[in-house]
């Protein structure tokens, strides 16, 4: 499920790996955030939420999942075999 949230709050970070990942360049330290707020009538922040509310349990109990801030839930790497 995705949510949308008129002028969301993001972190600098955030904007910076997208806008390198839309531009083809290496993520940077500009403080993107004070040019939004500064230039900006609005914005909006979607995001993911990757499971509905009933699987939590499921999925942080069961899987190890950790929460993470902006909705991203952190992977860690595992041995295949």
């Amino acid at each position: 499920m995705i949510t949308y949230e008129w002028r969301g709050a993001f972190t600098n970070a955030e904007v910076n790996a997208l806008h390198a990942e839309a531009f083809d360049h290496e993520p940077d330290n500009d403080d993107r955030r004070a040019q939004l707020e500064r230039h900006s009538l609005g914005w909006v922040c979607a995001r993911d939420d990757d499971f509905d509310e009933q699987l939590r349990p499921f999925y942080f109990g069961s899987c190890g999942f950790r929460s993470t801030d902006a909705g991203l839930i952190a992977l860690q790497a595992t041995g295949q075999g």
